[in-house]
Parts: structure tokens; C-alpha cells; sequence
């Protein structure tokens, strides 16, 4: 019987491939497997208490839209804020649309140049997006290298990461990154730090929040190695690397995730706050906080929201994403279902 039912599944698979070729074969494959996926993704507790948390799945839906609207910013948003072609300073300090001298074209209102709020806010969040994703991927690669190294070596090496680590740790995160800002203001010539000014802003909050991967993971690393698997490696004789990237790494990621989802909260907020300070992202290349500290110079003038749905947006996001973390954390904790 078993081999009858294997020739009846080979000749299947023959005249599927007859009728349909190759490449039709392999994209019915991959979306097989793709529902497949799906599907046991449906039945995982992690969906099953996403779907029966309200808060959740509101926070949830805000995320996904803010992102989705930075993602594809120049399809959604009305007007590209960075084509000097398209803006009028005739259309500056428009009040928003449902105010008596609001433009339709400008639903929530024009700043002192004359570009459509909305636009700069969903070209803001793209660049406040960016920059929180990137640091938070090189912090998350750092801190879990070195707790990694730190919970499976010991000794020295242990001692020294934790100190580094501990020293960190009595630094704000703003004031580190204002220092990493600063030297590198100090050694890079005037127009090599503005072209790079992303990219030494990326490094500055991320170099400041690898910490608390380092300390997590170090913990979890502490408590697997001891375990019965990683003793049975070592008997076997695989390599310390192959044992930490292919058996200790996998069973210490639930708490990095958690703390990658509150990370991405901090780090926008940081970069908002280094940009509000004038230190962050370039003037040319406005984020949500650079759209917060131009519009603050106005708010007292009555045009009020300049500064106003910006920082709405801002809070919102942060919120959103901090929400969200909460509820990974308790659906990654097997005690807490």
C-alpha cells in the first residue's frame, strides 16, 4: 500500500507538471506553503491572544498604517514636500481645511514654506521610521553578539562586557548620543557630517541601547548552556561558535524581540529628541522631530499646527508601538497564557 500511494503521488506531480511546466509548478508550491504558513500562523496562541486584546489590535492597526504610509509616502501622500517645483510660498501658513481660510488641497494646513502639512508628516515618519529600524537591527546584532559571548565564554571576557555594559549604564541614552554626535562633528569636516549625518545618527542611538540585549541574552545564555543540549554538543564535539549561533541563539530570542518592540518606540523617540535639539537628521531631510522644532517657533503665533499634528503623530506612534511590546512580552511569557 505504502508504495502504491507513493506511485499514485509521483504520477500526480508528473501530470501536474505536463499540463501547468516547471515554473507554474514550483508557484503553486510557494503558495501552498505560503497558505500553509498562514494558516498555522491562525492557530498559534500568539494570534489568538493578538485577536482577543482590543487595545492590541487597535494599537496594532495604528502601527501598520503609519508605517505603511511612510513605506509608500509617494503614493499616499498628496504632495512631495521635497519638489521645490510644487511648492508656492504663496500657500504658506494655511490654516488646516475645516478652518474659514483653509485650502482643500491642504487638508491639515501648510507650514511657513508652503507645504502641505501632511505630506512632511508622512515624509517625517519615513525618515523617523527609518532611523528607529536601523538602529534597533544594530543594537539588537551587538547586544546579542556580545551577550552571546559574554554568558557562554565567562571569566574575563564575561567580566569585561559587563563592565563596559554597567559604566554605559550610569549615561543617559540622549547624553551618550549627544557625545557620539559631538566627536563626530569634531572630527568629520562640515559638509562629510551632513552627508553622514543619518548614518552617525543611526550609530549614536544604536550604540546607546545594545546594553540591554547584552544583559538579557547574557542571563538566557547563562541558564542554556547548562542544559542538556548544549552539554551534548559539546560531547559530540561542534564548534563553541556553531553551538551559540545554532542552539543557544534560538532559545534566547523570545525576551530580544520584546525588547526590539519597545526599542523602536525609544529610539524614534530619541531621534525626535536629537533632532528637536538640532543635532539629529539634517534640515534638508526633516523628520518628526525637526517638523516638532519648526513648528514650535510658530506656536505662539497662532499657527498652531505646525507644531500641533506633528507631534499628534509622534505620540501616537510611540504609544502604539509601546502597547504593542506589552502585549509580546505577556504572550511570549508561557506563565502569563
Amino acid at each position: 500500500m505504502p508504495l502504491i500511494r507513493g506511485c499514485g503521488w509521483i504520477a500526480a506531480a508528473v501530470a501536474v507538471m505536463a499540463e501547468y511546466g516547471q515554473d507554474q509548478v514550483v508557484l503553486l508550491g510557494t503558495w501552498a506553503r505560503l497558505a500553509d504558513l498562514l494558516r498555522r500562523a491562525g492557530d498559534s496562541d500568539i494570534w489568538y491572544s493578538f485577536t482577543r486584546s482590543p487595545f492590541t489590535m487597535v494599537a496594532g492597526a495604528v502601527t501598520m498604517v503609519i508605517m505603511l504610509s511612510a513605506l509608500f509616502a509617494p503614493l499616499v501622500a498628496p504632495h512631495n514636500p521635497f519638489d521645490l517645483a510644487s511648492i508656492d510660498l504663496m500657500d504658506a501658513s494655511l490654516p488646516p481645511a475645516w478652518m474659514e481660510e483653509g485650502d482643500v488641497r491642504f487638508l491639515l494646513g501648510t507650514d511657513d514654506q508652503g507645504r502641505g502639512i501632511l505630506s512632511t508628516i508622512i515624509y517625517g515618519a519615513r525618515i523617523s521610521l527609518g532611523v528607529g529600524f536601523a538602529s534597533v537591527i544594530f543594537a539588537l546584532f551587538l547586544g546579542v553578539g556580545l551577550g552571546l559571548l559574554s554568558g557562554y565564554a565567562g571569566g574575563t571576557v564575561d567580566a569585561v562586557i559587563m563592565r563596559v555594559a554597567d559604566i554605559q549604564l550610569s549615561f543617559p541614552a540622549i547624553l551618550l548620543a549627544l557625545l557620539v554626535d559631538g566627536v563626530a562633528r569634531g572630527v568629520l569636516p562640515r559638509d562629510t557630517h551632513d552627508e553622514l549625518a543619518i548614518y552617525v545618527l543611526i550609530f549614536s542611538i544604536g550604540i546607546s541601547g545594545w546594553v540591554q540585549y547584552a544583559r538579557t541574552v547574557r542571563g538566557s545564555t547563562l541558564v542554556e548552556k547548562n542544559k542538556e543540549y548544549v552539554q551534548a554538543a559539546r560531547v559530540i564535539g561542534r564548534p563553541a561558535i556553531l553551538i551559540m549561533l545554532r542552539h543557544v541563539l534560538p532559545n534566547v530570542m523570545g525576551p530580544v524581540l520584546v525588547i526590539a518592540t519597545v526599542g523602536l518606540a525609544v529610539a524614534v523617540l530619541l531621534e525626535a529628541t536629537l533632532s528637536f535639539l538640532g543635532v539629529g537628521v539634517p534640515p534638508t531631510e526633516p523628520s518628526l522631530g525637526t517638523l516638532v522644532r519648526i513648528g514650535n517657533d510658530f506656536l505662539f503665533s497662532g499657527e498652531w499646527w505646525i507644531v500641533i499634528f506633528p507631534g499628534m503623530v509622534l505620540a501616537t506612534l510611540v504609544l502604539a508601538v509601546n502597547l504593542l511590546g506589552d502585549w509580546l512580552r505577556d504572550a511570549l511569557n508561557p506563565r502569563l497564557r
